[in-house]
């Protein structure tokens, strides 16, 4: 049994410092010196004088945009890497949710590469809607770019970190939730959202409430690799929550299991 325990503590000691690790990338994907990720900034507003630019060339201002539950993404149009699976994500949602787009909710997709044009936002746009296995109000879904100063002004408020390299851009993906008067409500991590959890992130928008980010199993079990554009495999994350989920479980057999009780016979004594 001692040997059995000693075994047990030391699996629980690699998983709880797997776990350990696991937190403190939590707190530095969270932590103001991040560069590439978000930084939540839950229950915060977006700025009032934040403007962009529509497909018809005209300047907006986001905050008079946002009259309705808001899901909002900052991609850039040319991006090789996750952009387009985020936003096929979104537009497969789009798709089953009983959410009706353009009047329960609305979305807005912003390029943070200022070279980019309305050009290229309406083809993007026309792409993506395309993509909605129902018929919907298409003005629900907008595609905007921006200049530099309101890009580094809308991206420094929502958290949303990203740093150049050569033509492109290292950066994570994720959409953001946004309530009516224009508060941060919720974040959604990774290419892939269910319905329900979609739905729901848009029903608290819808009150204003807000709430902690879903932390899906892709990104419990991946990490994003900025440089390579891709999720790759966490295996120290996987290993450690499998050696956590064994001892307990074993721990529980053994705690649980009915002692044997020793009969002494007087007879043979």
């Amino acid at each position: 049994m001692k040997k059995i325990l000693g075994f047990l503590i030391i699996l629980m000691a690699y998983g709880w410092t797997s776990t350990a690790q696991t937190i403190k990338a939590t707190q530095d994907i969270k932590s103001p010196e991040l560069e590439i990720g978000i930084v939540e900034h839950l229950d915060e507003f977006i700025p009032e004088s934040l403007t962009v630019i529509d497909t018809n060339g005209k300047t907006q201002n986001l905050r008079t945009l946002i009259n309705k539950p808001t899901v909002l993404m900052w991609v850039y149009y040319r991006c090789p890497g996750i952009c387009s699976p985020l936003m096929t994500s979104v537009a497969d949602v789009i798709g089953k949710t009983d959410l009706v787009l353009g009047k329960d909710f609305q979305v807005i997709t912003i390029s943070f590469d200022p070279r980019e044009g309305s050009d290229l936002a309406i083809k993007k746009r026309v792409n993506y809607l395309n993509l909605i296995d129902k018929p919907v109000d298409e003005s629900g879904w907008q595609f905007y770019t921006a200049d530099s100063a309101n890009i580094a002004l809308g991206t420094e408020a929502t958290g949303f970190r990203y740093k150049k390299t050569g033509n492109d851009f290292m950066h994570s993906a994720t959409v953001i939730m946004i309530s009516p008067d224009g508060k941060i409500t919720r974040y959604l991590q990774g290419t892939y959202f269910l319905p329900f959890e979609f739905k729901l992130a848009l029903v608290e928008a819808s009150q204003g409430k807000s709430g902690p980010t879903i932390y899906k199993v892709l990104q419990f079990c991946y990490t994003y690799d900025p440089a390579g554009q891709q999720y790759v495999l966490n295996v120290t994350k996987v290993a450690g929550t499998i050696i956590i989920f064994i001892a307990l479980v074993v721990f529980l057999i053994l705690a649980l299991k009915p002692r044997k009780k020793v009969i002494i016979n007087k007879e043979n004594q």
